[in-house]
């Protein structure tokens, strides 16, 4: 596809001289496949992780149709609804479509929470073409009948897989049932969990299926290492690794958002200008403490999964996974802030005696062992009795003696890997040596 242009897979003109403009010239693997398909006005299911383009994928072929096929707009109504799980990816949307459309008579508005409703309110009264929101503040203005979805015949779902663990599932239920049964209907999800699969089913009509492995996105141009740290030890041990002045950007991953606070305020007390973004800050801070990211006043953002989705900041140096992610597709996530436009990056994690599991269940998607880069792996007796149990080759007497890894061993066949604490010691941990 490298011969292949926007023009050529059906995008007007007009908007591919925008993208031009923007120094996009070559459609990536997933627009490639996605826009063909979403343009002869079927409905899609992409897989696709940040930074493969996917926000393109699905926003230049609405912005096509919608001007192609001009409308009158309706008070309160939305000819398209974009929903997305936070209020920083609804922006990043929001955005690429302002540039996408130049030229053309594109409306548009971001309904989210965390902000006043009244600006809101009058944005949607007037009717859009593109409306993109969060699903909670969405459902408020429908309830307050603010907001009616009779007319709107495309739908987007932005990172299902995100919005469904925020807990969103019926809220976006309640929204479909409000929607035409005729439209066009597009789900992209970074991972395809058989929950995501299900819904997908519930929403989809015969779609084409379009998909960018996890492994093709990142892997291959990232330094993939692991550091060996009790969980006490951690913040002392990412102060001192900061003191690198090769970490020039660096952004750390905190499985909680009191923990993103506690990382950032020590980085600060020894030195280390750094930021923190989670659920819990208002708009305004989150986009303050973005914006320093950004410009380089914080050479350090602590961001928690879901705050981070949709931060689009270039040339990250460093990620580094302070604590392992529960999902292992949440760490491909992760570590994909780096490496972007055909760079190279370095992705560390810490990794305590009680995430290792975690880290067989990374290594077995990534297909490939993380690089040892400090510590010592722990010993069987060091990890939790509850991610020991149950595997038949599993011998109380043997647990003195360390593991012997085997990262690509079969995923277990009854439940998913992941979320079996005994599959996961049957699959990531391996039988001894000793047998």
């Amino acid at each position: 596809m490298t011969n292949t242009t926007f023009f050529d897979l059906g995008i007007a003109k007009g908007i591919a001289t925008n993208l031009e403009k923007l120094n996009i010239t070559s459609p990536t693997p997933i627009q490639a496949q996605a826009i063909p398909p979403l343009l002869e006005r079927r409905d899609v299911l992409g897989i696709a992780q940040t930074g493969t383009g996917k926000t393109a994928a699905f926003s230049l072929p609405l912005v096509h149709l919608l001007t192609e096929e001009p409308a009158a707009l309706k008070p309160g109504r939305t000819r398209a609804l974009v929903l997305a799980p936070t209020r920083e990816l609804a922006q990043q949307i929001s955005e690429a479509i302002r540039q996408f459309s130049k030229g053309r008579r594109i409306s548009q508005a971001v309904v989210v929470g965390g902000v006043p409703i009244g600006r809101q309110v009058r944005d949607v009264s007037r009717g859009l073409d593109i409306l993109i929101a969060t699903p909670g503040r969405l459902l408020d203005l429908i309830n307050q009948k603010h907001v009616r979805l009779d007319v709107c015949n495309f739908l987007v779902l932005d990172e299902a897989d995100r919005m469904l663990d925020m807990g969103f599932i019926n809220d976006i239920r309640k929204i479909v049932a409000l929607l035409p049964k005729q439209r066009q209907s597009l789900l992209f999800s970074a991972t395809m969990p058989t929950t995501i699969q299900r819904f997908a089913d519930e929403i989809l009509k015969n779609p084409a299926r379009v998909e960018v492995t996890p492994e093709t996105v990142t892997v291959d141009r990232i330094d993939q290492q692991v550091h060996h740290v009790a969980q006490k030890e951690k913040r002392s041990y990412l102060t001192k690794m900061l003191a690198d002045p090769d970490m020039q950007r660096v952004i750390v991953f905190s499985r909680t958002k009191h923990g993103a606070d506690r990382i950032a305020t020590q980085l600060e007390r020894a030195g280390i200008s750094a930021e923190s973004i989670h659920g819990n800050k208002s708009q305004g801070a989150r986009q303050r403490a973005l914006s320093s990211f950004r410009n380089g006043r914080a050479r350090i953002l602590v961001a928690t999964d879901i705050a981070a989705r949709g931060i689009d900041v270039d040339n990250i140096t460093h990620v580094v996974n302070f604590d392992l992610p529960h999902e292992p597709e949440s760490y491909v996530h992760r570590i994909g802030r780096t490496a972007r436009a055909g760079t190279q990056g370095i992705a560390i994690s810490f990794c305590d005696a009680s995430e290792y599991p975690l880290l067989k269940d990374i290594e077995h998607l990534t297909k490939r062992p993380l690089t040892l880069a400090g510590g010592t792996p722990p010993a069987l007796a060091d990890i939790p009795r509850k991610a020991k149990s149950g595997p038949w080759w599993w011998r109380p007497q043997e647990n003195r003696l360390a593991p012997q890894y085997r990262p690509f061993a079969k995923p277990c066949e009854t439940r998913r890997f992941s979320q079996s604490a005994q599959c996961t010691a049957q699959n990531r941990l391996g039988p001894l040596n000793a047998f």
